[in-house]
């Protein structure tokens, strides 16, 4: 069975509902054991946590991108991480990452670019969104991958919106599209 965890950050809730549709995207795939691992608000997980990250065939990284990049709480999951770079625990483990902010920019990108960045300091191979853009007149904003992301996974929720409102159902389609490839990827990693 491929082992897969989702660690991430969520403020306000909406990068909690992508987490879960990527989780849910992975959870699909046959022989998967997907699992959600919030990183709580003083940016810590729990013994046990560390234990699972070690155990994981994938680790994808999710926090809201904030003043352009990661939140402050992802950032000290990182920094505490740094014992694991030591002994490069995490070497050859597939990585992926995803992010979500009000605007449609956002620069989204430079937190994906952080996020990419912590995975090959740890000697991660980092996984692609693997899906093309819907950036054609036709496109409608429910579309899959409608943001255009290429290096991980985006989504966009206004800042007025609460949970039920954001992310848009297009950007958690995209999100469950997303961790089926993860899970897919991961299955052929092991072999």
């Amino acid at each position: 069975m491929t082992k897969l965890v989702v660690v991430y950050h969520s403020g306000y809730g909406h990068t909690q509902k992508q987490a879960e549709a990527v989780r849910a995207g992975m959870a699909s795939v046959a022989d998967s054991d997907a699992e959600l691992m919030p990183i709580d608000e003083a940016g810590e997980l729990s013994d046990d946590n560390w234990e699972t990250l070690a155990a994981a065939d994938a680790i994808v990284f999710g926090s809201p991108t904030y003043m352009g990049s990661v939140s402050w709480q992802f950032k000290k999951f990182a920094d505490a991480s740094s014992k694991i770079w030591f002994e490069q625990g995490w070497k050859d483990k597939l990585a992926a990452g995803f992010t979500n902010s009000a605007s449609m920019n956002g620069d989204k990108l430079s937190t994906l670019h952080y996020l990419f960045t912590l995975a090959m300091q740890h000697s991660m191979v980092w996984a692609s969104a693997g899906m093309m853009p819907a950036n054609s007149l036709a496109a409608d904003r429910n579309d899959i991958n409608y943001l255009g992301a290429y290096c991980g996974l985006m989504a966009q929720s206004p800042s007025d919106a609460d949970t039920s409102q954001g992310p848009l159902p297009g950007d958690l389609a995209t999100a469950r599209q997303f961790g089926e490839r993860i899970a897919q990827l991961a299955k052929r990693w092991r072999c």
